[in-house]
């Protein structure tokens, strides 16, 4: 489903024009070009779907700079307080700041920002900046002194070098956060991405799942793909990467050394069922496995770094009494994993989808996916989904 939204466009100093999408999604999907995938939705098919996660997102393209950062709220702007979360990394040549704060609590205040790789010290400046904006309560702002920010490497397709990204488009993003659906493709985080050698970017899904006969929960996933090498491609079982061996991207003018090898991918993960850090940390995990189904593998050079929080069980930082937490029983979680894994598969999906061809710095070029190869690959292996 096409759900129309506004874009605003600032001219900057220089020519520079960025664009902010707070919560849209008007480019085809996964499901629009009849890949078959497993799982209810929530009504969005969104991490959205997840009550109280707001997303927001800021793009910055002209000339050679295709860069930008995507904002999550996992409990809404307004929150004061934390959530309960665990990180599980695959494959650790990428960067997650506040990793060790969550690791050693089990939770984190405030907002994830997703950017390019140069972009982190600029996001986290940007979340600090909005953060004193917004909260005097000096304990809230303490809470916050170690944001969570990620990234992947958009070196292929814009000048990183330029570091273009300021906390300025941070707090942008950060304003722009809304619940309902969220654009997919280039942009935010995902502007400058490439995955699997064709353009990707920003992507989610959702789940619902079921406890018992009356208990219902929803997971939500975003990526920000920038991973895997073209024969690695598979969808919905296809070796959809071998079939299309062409359409491949041509390098910068003046290339980096990573060469044709570099990309990473940032999975994030929401639910409201109740969870404790050890169970979250177990979700993140499950990630992998969706990952897997697209044909990604933990390339020695990528960043591949999954978070997991929970919108139940509310952490407060200084509580004077013990807190209460609830958590669904450690040999319950099968029905979470699934939705896990399917989310994760459909999000990367979605991202290669809305992904459309562009041409970036030092006159490099990257295809969007050709949804109608995909669609006759499918027909050929009997998985088109009419």
């Amino acid at each position: 489903m096409k759900t129309s939204h506004s874009l605003i466009s600032i001219a900057l100093a220089g020519g520079l024009v960025i664009t902010s999408a707070a919560c849209a999604q008007d480019a085809p999907r996964a499901r629009d070009i009849g890949i078959p995938l497993e799982g209810e939705t929530g009504p969005l098919n969104a991490i959205t779907d997840v009550a109280g996660v707001e997303v927001g997102q800021f793009s910055l393209n002209e000339g050679d700079t295709h860069t930008g950062v995507t904002a999550i709220f996992p409990r809404g702007r307004t929150a004061t307080d934390g959530v309960p979360a665990g990180i599980f990394s695959f494959n650790g040549t990428g960067e997650m700041t506040g990793a060790h704060l969550i690791n050693e609590f089990g939770a984190f205040f405030g907002p994830v920002a997703i950017t390019g790789t140069l972009g982190v010290g600029a996001a986290r400046d940007g979340i600090l900046d909005w953060t004193a904006q917004n909260f005097d309560d000096p304990t809230v702002r303490f809470s916050r002194v170690l944001p969570v920010v990620a990234e992947t490497y958009d070196g292929g397709l814009s000048d990183v070098w330029s570091m273009a990204l300021t906390p300025e488009h941070v707090v942008a993003a950060l304003d722009a956060a809304r619940p309902g659906p969220v654009a997919e493709g280039a942009v935010g985080g995902g502007t400058g991405m490439v995955c699997y050698y064709f353009k990707c970017g920003i992507g989610t899904s959702s789940r619902v799942v079921h406890y018992g006969e009356d208990i219902a929960f929803t997971v939500g996933v975003l990526v920000q793909a920038n991973h895997g090498g073209r024969d690695q491609l598979r969808i919905a079982g296809t070796p959809a990467g071998q079939e299309i061996d062409d359409l491949m991207p041509r390098r910068a003018s003046q290339a980096d050394a990573a060469g044709e090898g570099d990309g990473s991918i940032i999975i994030v993960i929401a639910t409201d069922a109740p969870l404790l850090p050890d169970q979250l940390r177990r979700l993140a995990r499950r990630a992998t496995i969706g990952m897997g189904r697209t044909g990604g593998q933990g390339d020695s050079s990528s960043g591949d770094i999954f978070l997991a929080f929970t919108t139940a069980n509310p952490v407060t930082l200084g509580a004077g009494a013990p807190l209460d937490y609830q958590s669904i029983p450690g040999e319950a979680l099968d029905p979470l994993f699934d939705g896990v894994v399917q989310a994760t598969e459909e999000a990367i999906l979605n991202a290669l989808v809305a992904g459309s061809d562009t041409t970036g710095r030092g006159n490099s070029h990257v295809y969007g996916l050709p949804h109608d190869r995909v669609r006759e690959i499918l027909a050929r292996y009997g998985r088109l989904e009419d």
